[in-house]
């Protein structure tokens, strides 16, 4: 009986140390929804929402966790964009505590995202996830377009975990990225390992983000893997 008990401990130890993805600001959100963070929270001191939207786009690129919430997702999402597709960001730009910045993505109301959204056929939410090692969790609604952007990014070079945890599967109709006029999209959760050879150095500081200089070969590569999928 010892012996059984001891094998039943050691088991949920090794399940307990097991390594878990999660999204890079994972924790219980201060603010409910954006009416909640913007009666406490000033616009263009502490936070910014940033769009771009081209007459006639039926894709859009959002990162709602942009700025320094989960860097560098607005750089990724603007730099899918272009001048083609629709771009949304809503960027965090305190010294610091950008994390209370976060609203989880099936709580993100803010008004400008949601019309930003109605309006296109297609979505990409562009998130970062925890994790040293270089790779990718792709998630949602969009199951044709999720095995679409799959096999680009493989074939690109790099890393798609085979599993995605259900904490950032962004499979819920109230996702934001299942917003758009198809009811399903898709959700890019980044791992920290994979958004450190985006820039020269792996440095994901606000600054040396911001300068299109720093940014790698991969950095391009990826973005452009992600669009032949859409194509």
């Amino acid at each position: 009986m010892k012996k059984v008990l001891s094998v039943a401990v050691a088991n949920l130890l090794l399940i307990g140390l097991a390594p878990v993805a999660h999204a890079e600001s994972a924790r219980s959100d201060v603010y409910a929804d954006y009416a909640d963070l913007s009666a406490h929270e000033v616009e263009g001191r502490d936070y910014r929402r940033v769009q771009r939207v081209p007459s006639g786009a039926k894709v859009a690129h959002i990162a709602i966790h942009g700025g320094a919430i989960e860097a560098p997702t607005s750089q990724l999402a603007d730099a899918a964009a272009g001048s083609k597709y629709a771009f949304y960001a809503f960027e965090g730009i305190k010294d610091s505590g950008n994390t209370a910045l976060h609203i989880t993505a099936t709580h993100f109301d803010e008004p400008k995202a949601l019309n930003v959204v109605a309006g296109v056929d297609y979505t990409v939410s562009w998130h970062a996830a925890s994790g040293s090692g270089a790779t990718t969790y792709v998630g949602g609604r969009d199951t044709k377009l999720i095995k679409k952007v799959k096999s680009e990014l493989r074939a690109a070079g790099f890393a798609i975990s085979a599993s995605v945890p259900e904490e950032i599967g962004g499979d819920s109709p109230s996702n934001i990225a299942n917003k758009n006029r198809r009811g399903m999209g898709v959700q890019l959760e980044i791992s920290r390992g994979q958004r450190e050879r985006f820039f020269d150095g792996g440095k994901l500081n606000r600054a040396w983000i911001e300068d299109p200089a720093n940014r790698t070969k991969a950095f391009y590569r990826y973005v452009a893997a992600v669009n032949r999928a859409l194509g």
